[in-house]
């Protein structure tokens, strides 16, 4: 019966640590990937913006530019991230992920000088 009492306790002391590293190590491990962010732009963005220097073109000049956003003190990463999630009417419905906005305003937020 002591064998089982153990092994218990192990198995709960393993969990309890387990718990521990996710809830230290989850934000981390949930970061926005700025690299991911370049990729969508340049997928779904770039047609319309400029969002990136290796970009080949933009259809509209007259559209800000992801670098301009950046520079923008009004555009934080979180209000970008709302944006995104309901976009004004003339930027066609993208369905992104919260992931995908997330790594698309980080992106943006990495452009800032």
């Amino acid at each position: 019966m002591e064998f089982g009492s153990n092994a218990r306790r192990r198995t709960a002391g393993a969990l309890a640590w387990a718990m521990v590293l996710c809830a230290v190590s989850g934000p981390a491990a949930f970061a926005a990937d700025a690299q991911n962010g370049k990729k969508i732009a340049l997928q779904w963005c770039s047609s319309c913006h400029l969002v990136s220097e290796d970009q080949d073109t933009a259809a509209s000049v007259s559209l800000p530019s992801f670098f301009d956003l950046s520079k923008d003190e009004s555009w934080t990463e979180d209000n970008l991230k709302t944006f995104l999630a309901d976009p004004h009417p003339k930027m066609p419905n993208m369905n992104l992920a919260n992931r995908e906005i997330a790594d698309i305003a980080r992106y943006i937020d990495t452009l800032t000088p």
